[in-house]
C-alpha cells in the first residue's frame, strides 16, 4: 500500500501548519496543560481555545458544509489531528457534542432542533454531556431503570446516571430514558435533550483518587422535560442509543495521545538513563510498532466505514478493537509506565495516559488527593463561565 500524501493533502497539510503556527497561543505548555492544571482550569483554556479554532474554521471537519462543517475527508481528519498532536495541542472542547450529539441530531433531529443546537454544539457555547449509563446498568445498558413518564406535554423524569463525564460542567445532557416500562427492554426507551439547568437535578462529582472529578453521578427527581425535546420518535430510543455509540466507537481511544504518552514516557527515559536496559528498550519499541499497526488498522477501519455509508466518517483516532480491547497490551503498557515513571510526581503520573477507552490507564497514585465532600451542583445554578474566578484566556485569530 501507498501511504504518501497526495500533492492536494500536502497542501492541506501546509494550510493546517502554517494555522497552527500562527494561532497557536504564545504562553501555551504542554507541560502544564497535562500535569499541571486542576480540571476546571483545564476547559478553561480549552473553550478559550476551541473560540480560536471555530474562529478560523477547524472545528467539526467532518460535519457537513451545510451545518457549519468542513466536509472534511478521512486523510484531511488524520492530517489535523496529526498536526495538533505534533504540537501537543488539544482538539478544542465539548468533543462529546461534535462527535455524537451533532451527527445523532443531523439524522434523527426535527429541523427545528438542528437549528436550534447544532450551531450552539460547533460553537462550543453549549456543552453536552450523556447520560447512559446506571448504577445497574452499564455494560448492559438495556437494562437501564430511569423513567420519563408522560404528563400533557412534558416528560417527567426520575432516576439516577452514573459516571457521566463532565456534567458538573454541561448545559445540556442526551439522556436515554424508559418511557414504555412493560416494554421488552430493548424497546420502550426514549432518547431525550435534557437542559441541566432543569429543576429536579443534582450533579454529584465522583473524585477519584487521584483528586479528578470528571466523573458524575447525576440524579432526576421529577424533572419535567418539553415534548419536543424528544428526538426522533417515541420508544426508538435504543436505535438511536446504536448509532450514537457507532459513531463513539470511531474515536475512543485516540493514537495521537497516546503517542504523546508514550513519547513522555521514552523522553523520561532517556534523562534518567533507564532507557539503557535492554529489555525496557524493547518494550518500548514493541509498544510504538503496536501503535503504528493500530493507526494503519484505523484508517483501513474507517475508510471501510465511509465507503459502506457514503458519510465522512469522524476519525478521532482509532477504530476497532485493537488496543482498546486487548487487555494483555494494556498491561504492557502500564508496565512500562511503571518501570519507567516511578519517581515522577503523584499528579504527573496519574496521568500519564496509555490507550485504554481513549481516557487511559491512569497510573494512580495510593494516597487520595484531599478528603474534602465531593461538590454538589444543583440543578437551577448556571455552569461557570470560562475563567470565571481564573484567569480569562482570550486568543487572536490570525489568517483563516
Amino acid at each position: 500500500m501507498d501511504f504518501r500524501l497526495s500533492p492536494e493533502e500536502e497542501a492541506f497539510r501546509k494550510e493546517v501548519s502554517d494555522w497552527l503556527d500562527a494561532n497557536v497561543p504564545a504562553d501555551f505548555d504542554p507541560e502544564r496543560f497535562e500535569f499541571g492544571m486542576t480540571a476546571d482550569e483545564r476547559l478553561d483554556w480549552q473553550l478559550a481555545w476551541h473560540r480560536t479554532l471555530h474562529a478560523g474554521g477547524w472545528v467539526g471537519l467532518h460535519w457537513p458544509r451545510e451545518y457549519g462543517g468542513r466536509g472534511a475527508s478521512l486523510m484531511e481528519q488524520v492530517i489535523f489531528r496529526e498536526e495538533l498532536a505534533r504540537r501537543r495541542l488539544p482538539p478544542g472542547a465539548n468533543m462529546l457534542g461534535i462527535l455524537l450529539v451533532g451527527p445523532t441530531l443531523m439524522h434523527w433531529g426535527t429541523d427545528a432542533q438542528k437549528r436550534r443546537y447544532l450551531p450552539k454544539i460547533l460553537s462550543a457555547e453549549e456543552i453536552w454531556c450523556q447520560g447512559y449509563s446506571e448504577p445497574g446498568a452499564g455494560s448492559d445498558l438495556a437494562s437501564l431503570q430511569t423513567r420519563a413518564i408522560e404528563d400533557g406535554d412534558v416528560f417527567v423524569v426520575n432516576g439516577q446516571k452514573v459516571w457521566t463525564s463532565g456534567a458538573a460542567r454541561a448545559d445540556w445532557c442526551i439522556l436515554l430514558a424508559r418511557t414504555e416500562p412493560n416494554a421488552p427492554r430493548h424497546q420502550g426507551i426514549s432518547y431525550l435533550l435534557v437542559d441541566m439547568r432543569t429543576p429536579g437535578i443534582t450533579v454529584r462529582p465522583l473524585v477519584q483518587m487521584t483528586g479528578n472529578a470528571g466523573f458524575n453521578e447525576v440524579f432526576f427527581e421529577d424533572v419535567r422535560v418539553p415534548g419536543d425535546l424528544l428526538v426522533g420518535e417515541e420508544n426508538k430510543g435504543w436505535s438511536y442509543a446504536k448509532f450514537l455509540l457507532g459513531n463513539e466507537r470511531v474515536g475512543v481511544a485516540p493514537v495521537g495521545a497516546t503517542k504523546r504518552a508514550l513519547a513522555t514516557v521514552k523522553r523520561h527515559a532517556e534523562e534518567t538513563g533507564k532507557l539503557d536496559d535492554p529489555l525496557l528498550a524493547a518494550q518500548i519499541v514493541g509498544l510504538e510498532n503496536e501503535l503504528l499497526a493500530l493507526e494503519l488498522t484505523a484508517l483501513m477501519d474507517a475508510a471501510n466505514r465511509s465507503a459502506a455509508s457514503g458519510a465522512t466518517t469522524p476519525v478521532v483516532a482509532v477504530a476497532g478493537a485493537a488496543l482498546v480491547a486487548d487487555r494483555a497490551c494494556g498491561r504492557r503498557h502500564r508496565a512500562v509506565v511503571e518501570a519507567v515513571a516511578t519517581d515522577l510526581d503523584r499528579h504527573r503520573l496519574a496521568r500519564l495516559r496509555l490507550g485504554r477507552r481513549g481516557r487511559g490507564i491512569g497510573i494512580a497514585s495510593a494516597a487520595a488527593h484531599g478528603n474534602g465532600r465531593p461538590r454538589t451542583r444543583r440543578a437551577g445554578a448556571r455552569r461557570q463561565p470560562a475563567g470565571t474566578g481564573q484567569q480569562e484566556h482570550a486568543f487572536p485569530v490570525r489568517g483563516r
